[in-house]
């Protein structure tokens, strides 16, 4: 199964100047709650946690406004709608200026079919993942996203052959914060 977020932002504008939430072990257990399930209540929460569902609450919202908690999303069976491909691409820009950095990134992120880019360290300037019906439908993509990027050197693509780990935070997070 592929899978991926579809991000729900809880602010559409800067968050106001937040202090700086240290994490006890309640806030670490509340997050990993979150983790397993974010539609989990208030009510199911306490329980799972400890606390009184004000308290819970209070404490859920106080990881929200100091940034601990940025979101909450729904994972998607993407196979479900059709998209059953997942292509790494890698680009090499024709120069790493500034200029020619902000007009790659104003352009990919117009492109539809890239779910992530990441600008990188190394013989890459960016790796991008693209979502695809198939490998017709990657070559759609290339020809129509991919290929009218601007300042690109190179393109290389490999295609995932299956998913083995998709996780949002490593495991070791809870581990380390629960000491």
């Amino acid at each position: 199964m592929v899978s991926i977020g579809i991000s729900d932002s809880l602010v559409t504008s800067p968050p106001p100047e937040t202090t700086a939430v240290s994490l006890d072990r309640i806030d670490v257990a509340i997050i990993a709650e979150l983790m397993s399930d974010g539609r989990a209540s208030h009510t199911e929460l306490s329980h799972r946690v400890g606390l009184s569902s004000t308290a819970l609450a209070r404490r859920q919202k106080t990881l929200e406004e100091s940034g601990y908690i940025k979101g909450y999303q729904a994972t998607l069976d993407l196979a479900q709608f059709d998209l059953g491909t997942t292509v790494l691409v890698r680009i090499a820009l024709e120069s790493q200026s500034d200029e020619a950095l902000t007009t790659f990134e104003a352009e990919v992120v117009k492109c539809p079919s890239v779910v992530r880019c990441f600008l990188m360290s190394g013989s890459d300037d960016y790796i991008l993942i693209v979502m695809a019906r198939d490998i017709e439908d990657f070559e759609r993509i290339h020809r129509t996203e991919l290929s009218r990027l601007p300042r690109v050197a190179r393109v290389q693509s490999s295609f995932a052959l299956r998913e083995v780990v998709n996780r949002a935070v490593p495991n070791v997070i809870f581990r380390e914060l629960r000491r």
